[in-house]
């Protein structure tokens, strides 16, 4: 920038910026031209010197009350800055470097707010033109994410894939043998069509699992998109951690997540974990002096702060670590596990069978035994030409293919990865977000839910119904009978003694901080008429202990501006600031010594009050004499009552988990007395079960048990009260080592030791701080216990539509294995050739997976036993379903194969073609048969799902075209209606086959655990 003129006329300035070249200047010649008409005109106008700018010391220029300005310059959009003396990297570089000398050269964090054109106090002015203005010039609160993996990188992945790679030798071998033999006119149509369904295999499973990417990229925005609280034009509002803007003034309490870079303005005992960015685990003190800085990213550990934002987006060292950082969307469930290990294993057992065909077809072959259509022996020794020998050789290899590619369960992988996909979105409407894919199906094997009260169980709409001055209760019109002296010091101890927030918008008043903190401001200033600006004017606060779950207290040390006197203030739950009382006040105002009996009389009112469900929390103050904090010996100055009434349905879905067999327990930081009365008002707790029956404990007791004891007495408890989130910690361990599968919930951030050692983590979205977020698995994103519940329907669900599918494709594999086996053995050939087998494998895989996969949750999913850690996939009722399915498929088919056509007269290629119909349309009917694993009634509820009946439709067509359309390429022979009309009656076979076998019980334990426990047996004899 060469020079800058610069004229003042009235209420308007021009601004024109002048091009450092003048090899530059004819681009801009139409902005020159303008440029000059206007100075020209105004005949009037001065050439100041040239200003540097820089964040050095110096007036604050008050804004015309009318500006126009005329920009131009080498770029137009730094125009943007022109409003702002600093830039992007100018600031950025105040945090990244971390160093006060710079910081105090700029005049420090006072001036730098009066250079964003922030007040302190009361924020930027945060109207849509003022936000886009920031936004413009110092950028976006985003970064840039690396580029999304496209469809081909899973393609690409996909052929990478065991099974895909087995199938695609075969494909060429058939190929090879099929040219070989009959030519390539005629000899393509095996190998082609192997090689057209292992790519229509790996399309869909590249597609699906292409979408399950951009679905995790979704969510993972959903999930960035955190509320932050700041200040703008003096009120408190939530904004998205996006919308932040250089300037903006942030308000962080314990377990928020620093929202950009900036400086710390106010607040007390702030402790950032910096572990994100730096990798120590010590938390670091930030405040004025020392370490004002605050990088984007760190999490607060402890107490509270304001701070005011410098850098946002691509500029903080957040945005640039996270722009280089994708997330890996390729985590494999511990399903997807089991499930590639019995396809693998499946796979394996299919190429053992098919060497021994192999094997046995060779010895047939060289023996004489395999015999020509005049019956004459196909080998000859001596006779039989090199030529002969090898089409006889190539013809063994081909149905030896055949066989492998029957017994590979391509559809497996896919059907997991349909399933998981498709419960995830409906989850996510059904307001429970997926962290963490393995947790939808962990869910459906939990067998104990740890719940907290707050927000969970309860509304978290608070409000004080009972008040009351030592053993006064107070009314609503009673407020005039308590000293002036005392409503004066819990004014004073409310206001200053909080994380919240009071805005007056006229004749309204808008509360802001916790449901507690809005509760307790809210009836100090509608009810004792509290100004708490007034408050804050009159008053110094000193020192602050904010309040934490351990101690569950929070205190002030404060100094009076009128008198100096130093004053202490305490609040919290009733028992523990009773606890550090000496005294209290009586409505007049006098003070009492707090003995035993008058200790007994105040535990009475508290336990009153929590007998009605009501958090109870008291305040106490003492005058300091020193500027230290004391915390005992202090005076009670009175107790409040907060209702926070149960949600609406949570009896319902407590009894729901309860039906389903999983034990639910409420841990909650109130005291016991309480925590009886909201648990069985929820049906947690049932009658006759209290302290006695050791159905009830504090978090100290539970804590004070030796291991053992904790062991033995774990699965009886059902309320924990007065816990600390060691205590939550403790019992999710207990809970495990007992077998348990564990679900916990929790919003704080001492709440994460525990959400990362449960076997499923369960955040809540609104209370919940980031801390918590990313500690869980599953955001429950209304706070809502009613979602919890529907979280575990939808795991069973997950779990229960995986069971159908591998019930319904393994009966497709054993009996098309075997038939083809006994086939091949006794006969030398196989009924169903590679291209049938492949479309039924295609059809069956694809289609079936998505029809069963689709299932929607039901009533009867809730009413089984949850499915223990250890409980294997495929259990009794399954294989008592297989067996007696595959074995009538079985039966119908070699006895098609052997006796076809002599029962019905037709030629050997119209019996091929009714045992691959025949074959077909047993697995459509089949399908019906896995919707139920246990019911006898399959139909049920089928109404509701149209995709599962518009899929056997599908199916039905495009087997009839493969059938009397695809005569060459499927080598089949049209059919009568008469042959259509047997092999839809053998398929409708199954229907009945499958509803009486449902009558035959089988064990409860797993078949292959008597083998495993008879193997193990036989080794300690032998040895």
């Amino acid at each position: 920038m060469a020079t800058l003129l610069h004229g003042s006329f009235g209420n308007y300035m021009v601004s024109v910026r002048m091009p450092g070249s003048a090899g530059s200047c004819s681009k801009y010649t139409p902005k020159w031209k303008m440029a000059f008409v206007q100075i020209y005109c105004s005949r009037a106008f001065q050439l100041p010197k040239p200003k540097l700018r820089s964040l050095k010391p110096q007036g604050v220029r008050p804004k015309p009350t009318s500006f126009t300005a005329i920009p131009i310059d080498e770029d137009d959009n730094r125009a943007d800055h022109s409003t702002f003396s600093t830039s992007p990297s100018e600031l950025s570089s105040v945090v990244k470097e971390r160093k006060l000398d710079p910081l105090k050269q700029l005049g420090g964090v006072e001036h730098l707010a009066s250079v964003l054109q922030t007040d302190t106090s009361a924020g930027i002015a945060g109207d849509p033109d003022d936000v886009s203005r920031r936004q413009r010039a110092f950028g976006s609160n985003t970064y840039k994410r690396p580029p999304a993996k496209g469809l081909f990188h899973f393609v690409v992945e996909a052929f990478k894939d065991l099974t895909i790679l087995i199938l695609l030798c075969c494909a060429a071998l058939s190929l090879a043998f099929g040219i070989k033999e009959n030519g390539i006119d005629d000899g393509w149509y095996d190998g082609g069509s192997i090689f057209v369904a292992v790519f229509l295999v790996i399309a869909v499973s590249s597609l699906s699992n292409f979408r399950q990417s951009r679905q995790f990229e979704k969510l993972s925005k959903v999930s960035g998109n955190i509320q932050v609280e700041v200040v703008r034009d003096s009120r408190r509002l939530q904004v998205s951690i996006y919308d932040i803007v250089v300037g903006d003034v942030v308000c962080l309490k314990i377990g928020d997540q620093v929202p950009a870079d900036g400086l710390f303005l106010d607040g007390h005992s702030l402790r950032v974990d910096e572990s994100s960015m730096t990798g120590e685990s010590d938390h670091v003190e930030v405040n004025r002096n020392s370490n004002p800085f605050l990088v984007s990213g760190t999490k607060v550990a402890d107490g509270y702060a304001r701070m005011i934002v410098t850098s946002v987006g691509m500029n903080t060292m957040w945005g640039e670590m996270m722009s280089s950082i994708s997330r890996d969307e390729t985590e494999q469930t511990p399903l997807q596990v089991r499930l590639n290990k019995l396809t693998s294993s499946i796979g394996k057992v299919g190429l053992a069978v098919a060497f021994l065909v192999l094997v046995v077809l060779l010895v047939r072959y060289f023996t004489g035994t395999t015999k020509d259509e005049n019956g004459n022996p196909e080998f000859v020794s001596g006779v039989s030409t090199s030529d002969d020998i090898i089409n006889a050789v190539v013809d063994i290899v081909a149905t030896a293919v055949t066989i492998v590619v029957v017994a590979i369960p391509e559809g497996l992988p896919l059907a997991v990865t349909l399933t998981l996909a498709y419960s995830m979105k409906r989850m996510m409407v059904d307001q429970a977000m997926v962290r963490k894919l393995s947790a939808c199906e962990t869910m459906g094997s939990a067998t104990t839910i740890c719940t907290d009260k707050t927000g969970t169980l309860t509304l978290n709409q608070m409000k004080v119904t009972r008040f009351w001055v030592g053993k006064d209760p107070i009314t609503n019109n009673g407020y005039s009978s308590v000293s002036k002296n005392i409503l004066d010091m819990i004014r004073e101890g409310i206001a200053l003694n909080t994380t919240g927030g009071v805005f007056r918008a006229g004749t309204e008043f808008e509360f802001s901080g916790s449901p507690t903190e809005k509760a307790i401001l809210s009836w100090a200033v509608m009810e004792l008429n509290m100004d708490m600006e007034v408050e804050k004017q009159n008053h110094a606060i000193l020192q602050v202990e904010a309040f934490n779950s351990q101690k569950k207290r929070s205190g002030v040390l404060i100094r009076r501006i009128s008198d100096g006197t130093v004053h202490t203030h305490w609040k919290g739950a009733a028992e523990m600031v009773l606890a550090m009382c000496s005294s209290y006040y009586d409505a007049s105002g006098a003070s009492r010594n707090l003995d035993s009996d008058g200790m007994a009389m105040i535990e009475n009112i508290i336990q009153g009050m929590a007998a009605m469900s009501l958090r109870c929390i008291a305040f106490a103050h003492k005058r300091a004499s020193e500027d230290t904090m004391e915390d005992d010996g202090l005076t009670l100055l009175g107790l409040v009552g907060i209702k926070d009434p149960c949600r609406p349905g949570v009896k319902g879905a407590v009894e729901a988990c309860q039906q389903a067999g999983v034990s639910i327990k409420m841990i909650t930081g109130d005291n016991v007395f309480t925590a009886k009365a909201i648990a069985t008002e929820c049906g947690i707790l049932r009658a006759g079960e209290d302290e006695l029956t050791g159905a009830v404990v504090e978090g100290v007791e539970f804590r004070n048990y030796t291991p053992d004891e904790r062991l033995k007495r774990v699965e009886k408890i059902r309320v924990m009260a007065r816990s600390s989130p060691f205590d939550k910690l403790l019992m999710v361990q207990c809970l495990k080592q007992k077998g348990h599968v564990v679900a916990v919930t929790g919003d704080g951030t001492n709440d994460a030791p525990a959400l990362k050692e449960a076997d499923i983590g369960l955040s809540m979205g609104i209370q919940g701080t980031e801390v918590a977020k990313e500690s869980s698995d599953i955001v429950i994103l209304d706070d809502n216990f009613g979602s919890v519940a529907t979280v575990l329907r939808w795991g069973r669900c997950v779990y229960n539509n995986i069971q159908k599918f591998i019930q319904f494709q393994l009966t497709v594999n054993v009996a098309a294995l075997v038939v083809n086996f006994v086939a091949a053995v006794s006969s030398g050939d196989v009924p169903l050739t590679a291209v049938q087998l492949l479309w039924v494998n295609l059809i069956m895989d694809t289609l079936g997976a998505l029809a069963l996969a689709t299932e929607r949750p039901t009533q009867e999913l809730m009413e089984r036993a949850p499915v223990g850690r250890t409980e294997p996939l495929i259990t009794n009722v399954m294989w008592r379903n297989i067996a007696a399915q595959a074995a009538y498929q079985i039966y119908v088919l070699l006895t098609l194969q052997f006796s076809g056509e002599a029962i019905f007269g037709v030629s050997e290629k119209v019996n091929r073609t009714l045992i691959f119909n025949a074959f077909v349309l047993c697995q459509v009917f089949n399908e019906f048969n896995a919707r139920k694993l246990e019911k006898k009634n399959v139909f049920e509820g089928i109404h509701r799902n149209k995709l599962f009946i518009a899929i056997v439709f599908v199916t039905v067509v495009l087997q009839a075209i493969m059938v009397e359309l695809l005569k060459k390429f499927a080598d089949t022979e049209r059919l009568t209606w008469g042959q259509w009309g047997f092999c839809i009656a053998v398929g409708a076979m199954s229907w009945p086959i499958g509803f009486i076998v449902k009558f035959v019980q089988v064990p409860e334990r797993n078949i292959f655990s008597h083998l495993k426990t008879l193997r193990k047996k036989l080794t300690r004899t032998i040895a």
